[in-house]
């Protein structure tokens, strides 16, 4: 128990003495109240510019940071753009192809039938008599032409053969070769 007034009694000599300390201090002089508030205000100072210089800080980062984000922006635009316009001319690339392709093969296509059905023509008028190694019968072989389902085209290269047959008849084979190569396509 001695020991609890003891530690009571040294508690109380501590905030005597430092009550007497406050009590006893002298009022400050017009000039240390000077250099106080002048202290205080260089502290208030230096802590805004600090607080300005942090703002301006996060104001500056913040900035970089959404100009760094437009500009991915942008970037990942005109790549998709890019992207899409490269897919489009693919795209238009392989339908031209194709239909390149299946003209080539549609005008293929018409020359076999040409050349098919132009043999077989000549074939004909060889087994009806109309046209032989020797001669043609010229009237009967323009009814022929003129009758057949042969283009409007080749129908006029035949008869031009034709007339120039029977305008020369010494070129009946020359003629009856370009009638065949007319044919063969």
């Amino acid at each position: 128990m001695m020991s609890r007034i003891l530690v009571i009694a040294a508690v109380a000599i501590v905030g005597g003495g430092a009550a007497y300390y406050f009590m006893n201090q002298p009022e400050p002089t017009p000039a240390e109240r000077l250099e106080s508030a002048a202290q205080d205000a260089g502290d208030a100072l230096t802590d805004a510019a600090g607080a300005a210089r942090d703002a301006a800080e996060d104001a500056v980062a913040s900035a970089t940071e959404q100009a760094s984000d437009v500009a991915q922006q942008a970037s990942d635009a005109a790549t998709s753009a890019v992207e899409q316009a490269t897919d489009a001319a693919t795209e238009a690339a392989d339908q031209a192809t194709t239909a390149a392709t299946d003209l080539a093969n549609a005008a293929t296509d018409q020359v076999a039938s040409l050349t098919s059905d132009g043999q077989e023509w000549i074939q004909s008028m060889q087994d009806t008599g109309i046209l032989t190694k020797e001669g043609f019968n010229y009237d009967a072989l323009v009814l022929a032409v003129q009758g057949s389902s042969l283009s409007q085209e080749t129908k006029d290269s035949v008869l031009k053969i034709l007339a120039d047959i029977k305008a020369s008849p010494e070129t009946f084979d020359a003629k009856m070769q370009e009638l065949k190569a007319l044919f063969a396509g």
